[in-house]
């Protein structure tokens, strides 16, 4: 079934769509499935544009020139292994597709299974349709990460919007064509200068996204310090306190721990870094399965209620725990419940004036680091999710899209040691007793059908 933006999408088509979708012939199974469920969406995007959409299936390797044309237009070979009388083999396949509208065209190089497809297909269309597109601007002079140190946060960004560089003076206004701007890991203070120039924007009408980090850890010296930057104040007055805390979750991520006099190192729980698995009811978090978190810091309504709308989208597990800073910390202590006595702590939340609606959107989370991926060999790959989470309130708040359910419309493998304890243990459960079970209802059901046939015999014989 398409989602209500893909539908609303294909019935405001303003030019006919071209798809050509290059597929090899004889694919193994599996990869013949995602042909076949291609082809099927193609036909329900064709039917919902009244016929705008059209598409065909070229196999690239019936010629040498349709293969090279297929290379040419951004499809690149797959080596898929295949495995024959119990010999696996590799196997050369094409699996892509050229959306086209007009004289513009985008190649997705790989068809993506399941709910992927959609998101990937949509997007590229709409890609195309887009003229003009808005701007996101990611605030830059005060310690932020550059641009080129979040490269997954720009690939996804950069679909559907322009993301250019806001350095702010004295003089400098923000450009009114800037949807949102994004407010990441600042780690010097903000001038007053700058803070009037973001509430002025906000009071126009314009979306602000902080991720901002309180406290600052030294990992050499196992201990949290605080961090402030002169933005606390300015959200303390827009309803939202971000305290001078670190926040702990027993459904936290592992750190590799080498014990003393060890020559072997173990992964241990880490609760500075919580894993966030549930989530609050919102089209921001609508999707996600696990957003991980480093070193974060609690959230707190400061705000007048009947002024003010405050809406919590991140909390940690009902077992978290706050702890006061400065603190040490020991990575090989043993962590019992009774460490984590609070429940549902907000990280992240959105504010809005109940008074003023034409005023922006804020949006705060108590982490500036979860998206930044660095530089050089301190560059690491950020959780799917915790992209999705930033790049989802963006396109909440810009309005733009329409495309936030489609980005984590497809359900994720979910390794086991990434679920809350109380559901490992319900699927070892489940997995040892429904056999069990199967069987002890097959037994039941062979002897009363054997009782009944006796019966039977019984009757016909006194007969």
């Amino acid at each position: 079934t398409l989602s209500s933006s893909t539908k609303d999408l294909l019935n405001n088509l303003s030019e006919p769509i071209t798809v050509t979708a290059y597929f090899s012939a004889d694919l193994p199974a599996y990869y013949a499935r995602i042909k076949r469920d291609f082809k099927d969406i193609l036909i329900e995007y064709g039917n919902r544009s009244k016929g705008k959409l059209v598409y065909e299936f070229v196999d690239p390797s019936e010629t040498p020139e349709m293969e090279q044309q297929a290379i040419q237009s951004g499809i690149q070979p797959l080596l898929l292994d295949v495995r024959e009388k119990n010999k696996v083999k590799q196997q050369k396949a094409f699996m892509g597709a050229v959306i086209r509208m007009g004289e513009r065209s985008e190649s997705l190089p790989f068809v993506q299974p399941d709910g992927a497809m959609e998101y990937e297909l949509s997007t590229s269309i709409k890609k195309l349709s887009i003229v003009e597109k808005p701007l996101v601007a990611l605030l830059q002079g005060h310690g932020e990460p550059s641009v080129a140190e979040l490269p997954q946060v720009k690939q996804q960004l950069d679909v559907l919007y322009d993301v250019v560089e806001l350095r702010l003076s004295d003089t400098s206004t923000i450009d009114r064509g800037t949807k949102t701007v994004a407010i990441i890991a600042p780690s010097d203070s903000l001038p007053p200068s700058h803070i009037t120039q973001l509430d002025k924007y906000l009071a126009e009408g314009g979306n602000v996204i902080v991720a901002l980090n309180r406290n600052r850890p030294e990992l050499q010296q196992s201990a949290i310090y605080g961090l402030s930057t002169g933005l606390e104040a300015w959200l303390r007055e827009k309803g939202i306190n971000v305290l001078e805390n670190a926040v702990l979750d027993a459904n936290c991520g592992n750190i590799s721990v080498r014990p003393q006099n060890s020559f072997f190192t173990f992964n241990v729980p880490f609760p500075y870094l919580p894993s966030i698995q549930r989530f609050k009811e919102h089209p921001i978090t609508a999707g996600l399965e696990n957003v991980m978190l480093e070193f974060a810091s609690s959230l707190e309504f400061s705000g007048d209620t009947a002024n003010t709308k405050f809406i919590p989208i991140l909390t940690t597990s009902e077992k978290g725990a706050v702890q006061s800073l400065p603190t040490v910390f020991n990575f090989e202590k043993q962590w019992q419940d009774s460490d984590f006595p609070l429940s549902e702590v907000p990280i992240g939340a959105i504010v809005r004036s109940k008074i003023m609606p034409e005023m922006g959107t804020l949006a705060v989370i108590g982490d500036g680091d979860f998206v930044v991926n660095g530089s050089g060999q301190q560059m690491m790959e950020k959780q799917p999710d915790n992209i999705s989470l930033f790049v989802n309130a963006i396109d909440w708040m810009s309005d733009e899209t329409g495309l936030i359910d489609l980005r984590t419309k497809a359900v994720t493998f979910r390794p086991l040691d990434q679920m809350e304890e109380d559901t490992i243990e319900y699927i070892k459960w489940l997995n040892f007793l429904l056999p069990v079970l199967l069987v002890i209802l097959y037994g039941v059901f062979r002897a009363q059908r054997k009782k009944r046939q006796r019966k039977l015999r019984m009757l016909s014989s006194h007969g």
